[in-house]
């Protein structure tokens, strides 16, 4: 079987195969002539030419497959079939104490070339397994054999009992490690393997550095390829057609979501074929490509969603920002147009300023120039206000604006004062006979942009007496006269939430005869743009 095997594929193969069933079937002959004759020991002659003949043959064997490149192992089969045979004459009796040991060795010297055979070829899945218990337990039988023939030396009694006890202990405690030694043995000499534990790490971490789905599965499949000694390892989708190039192993990347992936290992180097350890290694590099690639997807996923919900807050905000330039007061606008109406007749050129003053506001408001406008623009749109309700209350209306130049050029969300004034008026000046006061004032506090609109007059009265944000989720700040929070406030707040979210807030509250709004923004929203002559642009927009 040892010649067959080996030479099948060699140019004169058949002729070497042919000599060694002769062999073979000569010395059977002779062995059956012993017995016909009532002999009982094996025919000498017959293992005088079993040894001759394939010494010979395996000499000649060697010389005709020393260049092909499963040549090693083709010897290692070789040499431990030339030991099978020469170790055969141990078969015969032999007399005195120890002619059962020398026996056992020549009944067992077969069985070292029985494996090599199996695994040259007869391969199956489990075969890198097998024979790592196999030599395991040839070893601990050498060890357990050795120690009893050191036993069998001493005389029986107590101190023999003990030794033999000692020693069966040691090799119960020997035997993980001696068979940890076997296993290296025989992935790393034998098979010529890398330890998979440290590669299955460093594939992980490769893995893991990948942020798209083609590159997990092209570094699984280029960390593979070598590992397993494969000329080619690729990967394709679970629904493909059938590839035409020869595989010798396919896995299937389980990923929790379609669409799936199927890695595909090529032919393996000298004709091998995936063992059980291998097709260990190939699942866990796809199980760990698998969650990566899930990672990824979520990853994905998660990105994708928070980008509608940017998108739509966005929209929300224009959509709100348009809903504010579209709504203009009409009780504003009827006050407005009533002051300008008595005015005609009483102040003419007081008439025309305040209708200057009312185009400009209108043209301001209505305006799209984007979501953002710079801190001096919407200054100008409260101060057009402002001089507008100040024809309106005359005296009654007491105005500051105290906000340095440095902080006019700040971009902020448009139309973030102008109804926050407007909201002091009606609830805060208008109400009272004597009239009020309006602050406006800006300033940088530490990191935070602070705006601050200040009125005094009817305190709210369902707000704490110290400045606490509100979440519009839970409630919303009431007003001083009828308890609910105005329309443009309202939407403020809603914008500022949709622009920084908790990063800024609108509060409303109440001191001693004042009620306060103030806007907070992060530093991370105060971006300076060029200066701009603020008469110069209030001059283009009134011509």
């Amino acid at each position: 079987m040892v010649v067959h095997s080996v030479a099948r594929e060699l140019p004169r193969g058949f002729a070497l195969t042919a000599i060694a069933y002769g062999c073979s079937a000569a010395a059977s002959l002779l062995h059956l002539t012993t017995v016909f004759t009532g002999n009982p020991e094996p025919s000498s002659i017959a293992f005088l030419l079993l040894t001759a003949c394939y010494s010979l043959i395996i000499v000649a064997l060697g010389l005709m497959t020393r260049a092909q490149a499963n040549g090693p192992r083709v010897l290692w089969v070789l040499a431990l079939a030339l030991f099978a045979v020469s170790a055969s004459h141990l078969g015969r009796s032999h007399a005195g104490d120890d002619g059962w040991a020398v026996e056992l060795v020549g009944h067992h010297s077969a069985v070292p070339l029985v494996l090599a055979i199996l695994y040259q070829d007869y391969r199956f899945a489990l075969a890198d397994l097998f024979l790592k218990r196999a030599l395991t337990l040839i070893a601990i039988v050498a060890i357990a054999f050795t120690g009893y023939t050191v036993v069998s030396t001493l005389p029986a009694g107590p101190l023999a009992a003990g030794v033999l006890l000692g020693m069966w202990v040691a090799t119960s405690l020997v035997s993980p490690w001696l068979h940890r030694r076997m296993v290296r043995f025989v992935d790393q000499s034998l098979l010529g393997r890398a330890d998979y534990t440290e590669l299955r790490g460093h594939i992980g971490q490769a893995l893991q550095a990948q942020n798209t789905v083609a590159g997990v599965l092209d570094t699984a499949c280029t960390r593979l390829a070598p590992a397993l000694a494969a000329r080619q390892a690729w990967w394709s989708d679970d629904a493909g057609v059938d590839e035409p190039r020869a595989v010798t192993s396919e896995g299937l990347v389980p990923t929790t979501d379609q669409p799936r992936y199927r890695v595909r290992i090529g032919e393996l180097t000298g004709g091998r074929r995936l063992l059980s350890d291998d097709i260990a290694l190939v699942e866990s590099v796809l199980a760990s490509a698998a969650r990566r690639i899930d990672q990824i997807r979520l990853t994905h996923e998660r990105y994708e969603v928070q980008l509608r919900e940017e998108e739509m807050l966005k929209l929300t905000a224009e959509a709100e920002l348009k809903a504010l330039r579209a709504q203009v007061n009409p009780h504003f606008l009827f006050n407005a147009l009533t002051t300008i109406g008595y005015l005609i007749e009483s102040a003419p050129p007081r008439a025309l300023n305040t209708l200057m003053q009312l185009t400009a506001l209108l043209r301001g408001i209505l305006r799209s120039e984007g979501e953002f406008t710079t801190l001096g623009r919407e200054l100008e749109l409260v101060e057009h206000y402002l001089r507008i309700e100040h024809e309106r209350f005359e005296e009654r209306l007491r105005v500051r604006i105290d906000v340095p130049h440095s902080l006019r050029g700040i971009r902020i969300p448009a139309l973030v004062l102008q109804p926050l004034v407007e909201n002091a008026i009606k609830h805060g000046v208008a109400p009272s006979r004597s009239g009020g006061d309006v602050e406006v004032t800006a300033a940088v506090d530490g990191s935070r942009l602070r705006l601050r609109v200040r009125n005094t007059g009817a305190p709210l009265r369902a707000m704490p007496s110290h400045a606490e944000p509100l979440d519009v989720a839970q409630g919303e700040p009431f007003d001083a006269a009828h308890g609910t929070e105005h329309v443009g406030v309202r939407n403020v707040r809603r914008r500022l939430a949709g622009h920084y979210g908790d990063s800024a807030s609108l509060t409303l509250y109440s001191e001693v005869g004042y009620t306060i709004a103030d806007i907070v923004m992060p530093a991370a929203a105060i971006v300076a743009i060029e200066e701009h002559d603020d008469s110069q642009a209030v001059a283009g927009r009134t011509r």
